[in-house]
C-alpha cells in the first residue's frame, strides 16, 4: 500500500510540477517548444479555443492511441497525468489569468519553463509514465527504434516549434528552438541522475570486515574473488558491490579507517538491475 501511495505522489507531484512550468512560464512567453503544450500555444493564439482545452483534448486522442500500442497499463498511468494536467491548466487559465510574462527577462523564463516541465517529465519516464501529448510518441519512437528518450523527444516536437517562427516572431522562435533543444537533454540528464548508483571494486587483503559492513550495516550484498597482484604476486581479494550515493560514502570512510591499504575503484552507473534496484 505504502509503495503505490508513493508512486501515485510522484505521479501527482510531477504533474503539477510541469503544469506551473508551463501555465506561468511558457504560456506568456508563447514558448512552443514541449509538444502539446507548445502546439497548444499556437492554437491559444488563433483565438480557437484556449491552451489547456486543446490540450486536453489532443492528449486524450494520442492517449488512444498509446492505450493501443503500449498496453493498458501504460495507458492507465498516463490517463491520470495527462488529464490532471489538461485540467490544472484550465484551472490556472480561470482562476490565475496571466496577461503577461512574470518578469522581463525572457532568458530567466525560458530557463523555468524548461527546467520545470523536464524535471516532470523525467520523474514520470523513470517510474514508467508519461503526461501525455508528444511524450507517448517519444515512447513509441523509443520501443520500436533505438532513440534514447531525450533526441526521440526532439524528433517529435521540431515541427510545432518551428511553426512559432511564423505564428510569432524570430526572437520567441528562436527562445523556443533553444529550449527545445535544452530540454531533450536534460530529461536524460534527470533520469541518469536519479538512478545514479555507485559501483566498487575494492582490492583488499581481507575481505571480511568489508562484507560484514555492506551486508549487516547497509543491507546490501557483495561478491568476492580471489586474484593475484600482478606485480607483488601476493593473494589480494576483491570485493564487487553496487551502493547508492548515501551508502557509498559511508563505505568509502569505513574502508578509510579499517584498511586504510585497500586500492577502491569507484565508478557511476545509472543501470543497475537487479534486487534492490531496479527490475528489469
Amino acid at each position: 500500500m505504502l509503495d503505490k501511495g508513493k508512486h501515485f505522489l510522484l505521479l501527482t507531484v510531477s504533474t503539477l510540477i510541469m503544469a506551473i512550468g508551463t501555465y506561468f512560464f511558457k504560456f506568456t512567453n508563447n514558448f512552443t517548444f514541449g509538444g502539446i503544450t507548445g502546439l497548444a500555444v499556437l492554437i491559444a493564439k488563433t483565438g480557437l479555443m484556449t491552451a489547456g482545452d486543446f490540450n486536453f483534448v489532443a492528449s486524450m486522442t494520442l492517449l488512444v492511441i498509446g492505450m493501443i500500442v503500449l498496453g493498458k497499463k501504460f495507458a492507465a498511468k498516463t490517463a491520470y497525468c495527462s488529464i490532471l494536467l489538461s485540467v490544472t491548466l484550465s484551472f490556472l487559465e480561470r482562476v490565475c489569468p496571466m496577461k503577461a510574462p512574470l518578469t522581463d527577462q525572457p532568458m530567466l523564463e525560458l530557463c523555468f519553463a524548461i527546467a520545470l516541465p523536464a524535471l516532470g517529465s523525467a520523474i514520470l519516464f523513470n517510474i514508467g509514465s508519461s503526461s501525455g501529448g508528444t511524450d507517448i510518441i517519444a515512447m513509441i519512437l523509443k520501443k520500436y527504434s533505438s532513440f534514447n528518450i531525450g533526441p526521440a523527444l526532439m524528433l517529435s516536437d521540431l515541427l510545432i516549434t518551428i511553426a512559432g517562427f511564423f505564428i510569432f516572431d524570430i526572437k520567441t522562435g528562436l527562445y523556443s528552438l533553444l529550449g527545445l533543444t535544452i530540454r531533450s537533454f536534460m530529461v536524460d540528464t534527470f533520469i541518469e541522475n536519479f538512478n545514479l548508483s555507485k559501483y566498487f571494486n575494492v582490492v583488499c587483503d581481507d575481505p571480511e570486515p568489508i562484507c560484514d559492513f555492506i551486508v549487516h550495516e547497509l543491507n546490501r550484498s557483495a561478491s568476492v574473488f580471489h586474484a593475484t597482484g600482478a606485480y607483488s604476486g601476493q593473494d589480494k581479494a576483491i570485493v564487487l558491490t553496487a551502493l547508492n550515493r548515501t551508502q557509498a560514502v559511508r563505505l568509502r570512510n569505513f574502508i578509510k579507517i579499517t584498511d586504510p591499504k585497500a586500492f577502491i575503484l569507484i565508478s557511476n552507473t545509472s543501470e543497475i538491475i537487479g534486487k534492490g534496484f531496479h527490475s528489469i
